[in-house]
């Protein structure tokens, strides 16, 4: 008589979320968007330079404070966030001014 075969178990692997799992119907939470754009003068010409924080880049130069002011609101209010002016004259220079 031939040995009888024992049946073998089969493993099932089960997957881990590897992150938070969603309801159906659920919506991601939209990302906040916290940087800001910061107006500044630039020592070496005088120009207005528009800048996002935390970056060296120059988005933009302007002649005067207020095109610069106006281009900025524009963009900021756009991407749903703030925009902060350096002063450029007196005990306040390159200190954030208050609007």
């Amino acid at each position: 008589m031939a040995a009888a075969k024992k049946p073998v178990a089969k493993k099932v692997e089960t997957k881990k979320p590897t992150a938070k799992a969603k309801k159906p119907g659920e919506k991601e939470a939209p990302k906040k968007n916290t940087a800001s754009y910061h107006i500044s003068k630039r020592a070496s010409d005088g120009k207005w330079q528009v800048f996002r924080a935390g970056s060296d880049k120059v988005i933009k130069l302007f002649d005067t404070k207020a095109e610069a002011e106006a281009y900025t609101k524009q963009m900021a209010e756009n991407q749903g966030v703030a925009y902060l002016s350096h002063a450029s004259k007196g005990k306040n220079k390159g200190k954030i001014q208050k609007k």
